[in-house]
């Protein structure tokens, strides 16, 4: 059950936030306001320094949320991510270590693939979901013609997503989006806000759910 409770997470709000920062506190820090902006589903890249500790320490403190891990390229990597809480597992590509992983211990997957051939491979293969990687080449028309003999895979693109683009993205199909800089970096950018993240993460809720009225 607690696999479906993840899945409605990310597919209820239809967003993943993608944190990659230089220094585990700053993503610890980042990731704590997000969740209170309303983010559900956090995703905290093993290429960040402490990340595994971070994973840990954010599914201790928030069991409300759905801690992940991404650039989870192996079973190696899979199961310790597991083993310190991750409740989904995220890869640029198609494993099959990372998905047995994820599959015997009832961890969501998320597997990257950019054309058509490596998104039914990675349904295939027992992805849960595909993410389209790097969104940011791959635009919105790309994954609306992708999507078109392809509607049945559930497509979540991760890259330059924004409140800005975000409808145009949901209207090609996708079933979720990632999105990183514009929340995780909202506190570098001019404003007067208490609270700059997490005001990012609910702006950034808001458009979802407008696009997906």
């Amino acid at each position: 059950m607690r696999k479906l409770r993840t899945l409605n997470a990310i597919c209820d709000t239809g967003t993943v936030l993608i944190v990659r920062l230089p220094t585990a506190e700053a993503s610890y820090e980042v990731a704590c306001e997000a969740i209170a902006g309303g983010i559900r589903a956090v995703e905290v890249t093993l290429t960040t320094p402490g990340a595994l500790d971070v994973i840990r320490r954010l599914s201790a403190e928030y069991p409300e949320a759905e801690i992940g891990a991404g650039s989870v390229l192996d079973a190696t990597a899979a199961y310790a991510s597991i083993q310190a809480g991750a409740r989904f597992l995220v890869s640029p590509q198609v494993d099959s270590g990372m998905l047995e992983t994820a599959g015997r211990y009832q961890a969501v997957s998320i597997c990257g693939a950019a054309t058509p051939t490596e998104i039914v491979q990675a349904a295939t293969a027992g992805a849960d979901l595909v993410k389209l990687f790097p969104s940011s080449v791959l635009n919105r028309d790309y994954a609306r013609a992708v999507l078109e003999p392809l509607g049945h895979i559930p497509l979540v693109p991760a890259g330059g997503v924004s409140p800005d683009n975000v409808d145009e993205w949901f209207n090609a199909g996708v079933a979720a989006v990632g999105v990183g800089s514009f929340i995780t970096k909202a506190a570098q950018r001019e404003g007067t806000e208490q609270h700059p993240v997490r005001a990012a993460a609910r702006t950034f809720l808001e458009a979802v759910a407008d696009a997906r009225a």
